[in-house]
């Protein structure tokens, strides 16, 4: 097989596309066993994409198992057992009769969202244009592996201004999104380390790691974060943390608990600490809380940030900060990745950030969402008498646990019914276990000022059995 016809669209990643076109494939028998596919630099100039992007797709699907790399011979498709059972449900499955049956909802308190509405598209469009119209060659050339360094040291200024990180710019690394480079972390870890996450937590992370062969353990917290006790009992060689806002629950990790997690680092060989900073800027009640990496002393703490959730979820601009001991690993067998950021985009975020545009949409952002917040807190005054509420005054969701024993799904089912669509705290857990009391998360960022009142109020009428 010398090519592979891949329509590629921009709505996602290039590799995620060229790694669910062949697994497809090899699943429908499209692409028989055995097949040799492609070399990722023919396939790499057929698509005329990098051949990192590539060489991505190709090692998702060795680490699933879809494919298998020979010696001086290629790629070929692996021959599983049982995957016909997979090809013929998938086969039977109408996906245009499932898409009729989804569900419309008046009011969708997702947490995942955010307010597009206050997307600065004139700034954007302006500072787009310039760069356009500099017609700068180098900027359609292939730049640094590991982002514009002017990106980067624009970066640098800003974390440590607000949340106090310390770090040169050759350590930072810029990707399109925090999953490529996780992809990437885990090359720098080694498939054999262990990693613990937190329960509930961000599944997203949880599935990369997992997806790529890491053992992930969960381990419990209590109201300062991930109990260290428990991650020493799990063997780990690294910690998946959320420090300065836990998703989806809210805790702040107490500086007492950070730095026995920094003490757990130097009681082993190879142990770091993966902070996840996504959503820091938006606190509404007191200081920014400061990020973890910032009393590291021992360079043990690899911080991840992401412009997705404070500018927009398109940007697909997030960043990685190494150890340095990771870093001499990175510049050593992985630096000849191609960045997976355009330059274009790097040099319109470049002026975003130096010109001041990025601070004054943070502060606006803050506003706004710090109003609907309130607003959102105030008409939820009624339910108090039947609910906890936790996880206020930062981030983008609340939380409310009942205090009647209840049913999570009863509740969702209860709201879906006046055309409000809510989601339950099992939904971010990767074990889930019955609980005599449910929680459901409540996001606002993506509602306007009127769907706020509207469905907060349609959610008391649903549940006034449990207020």
């Amino acid at each position: 097989m010398n090519e592979l016809t891949i329509v590629l669209q921009e709505d996602r990643p290039l590799y995620e596309q060229i790694y669910t076109f062949i697994k497809q494939a090899v699943i429908n028998g499209d692409i028989p066993f055995k097949t040799k596919l492609p070399s990722t630099r023919i396939l790499a100039q057929h698509l005329q994409v990098s051949r990192s992007t590539v060489n991505l797709a190709y090692e998702q699907l060795m680490s699933e198992g879809y494919i298998e790399a020979i010696p001086k011979s290629g790629y070929y498709v692996a021959e599983i057992d049982g995957l016909f059972s997979i090809k013929e449900k998938t086969y039977h499955f109408n996906y245009s009769a499932q898409k009729k049956k989804v569900k419309q909802y008046d009011y969708d308190f997702s947490p995942r969202g955010i307010d597009l509405s206050s997307f600065p598209y004139n700034t954007w469009k302006k500072i787009s244009k310039e760069v356009l119209s500099d017609v700068k060659r180098e900027l359609f050339a292939i730049g640094d592996p590991q982002g514009e360094l002017e990106l980067r040291e624009a970066i640098v200024n800003y974390l440590y201004s607000a949340r106090g990180v310390h770090c040169e710019p050759e350590q930072i690394i810029v990707g399109a999104g925090n999953e490529y480079l996780l992809m990437l972390l885990h090359q720098l870890l080694g498939t054999s380390a262990k990693i613990a996450m937190e329960t509930p937590t961000y599944k997203q992370a949880y599935r990369v790691l997992s997806s790529f062969g890491h053992e992930v353990k969960t381990i419990e917290m209590d109201q300062y974060g991930m109990r260290v006790d428990r991650l020493e009992e799990s063997g780990c060689s690294a910690a998946y943390v959320m420090p300065s806002h836990q998703y989806p629950t809210g805790i702040i990790m107490s500086i007492k608990r950070r730095l026995e997690l920094l003490a757990w680092t130097d009681r082993g060989e190879n142990r770091y600490i993966i902070e996840d900073d996504y959503d820091s800027e938006f606190r509404y009640k007191g200081k920014p809380i400061p990020s973890l990496q910032g009393i590291d002393q021992n360079g043990r703490t690899i911080y991840l940030g992401t412009f997705s959730r404070s500018i927009a979820p398109a940007i697909r601009i997030s960043y990685m900060i190494l150890p340095k001991p990771l870093l001499c690993i990175y510049q050593k067998n992985y630096a000849f990745y191609a960045s997976t950021v355009s330059r274009v985009d790097q040099e319109i975020l470049t002026r975003f950030l130096t010109d001041g545009f990025y601070e004054r949409h943070l502060n606006k952002m803050k506003a706004l969402y710090r109003t609907k917040h309130d607003l959102l807190l105030n008409a939820l005054r009624p339910a108090v008498r039947g609910f906890a509420i936790s996880g206020e005054h930062a981030g983008m969701h609340i939380l409310m646990t009942t205090r009647k024993k209840a049913e999570e799904q009863h509740l969702i089912e209860l709201a879906q019914a006046y055309g409000v669509k809510v989601y339950g705290m099992s939904s971010s857990e990767i074990q889930i276990k019955q609980k005599e009391h449910a929680t459901i998360i409540l996001g606002y960022a993506n509602m306007t000022e009127k769907e706020i009142i509207e469905g907060t109020a349609l959610l008391l009428k649903a549940w006034s059995d449990y207020i």
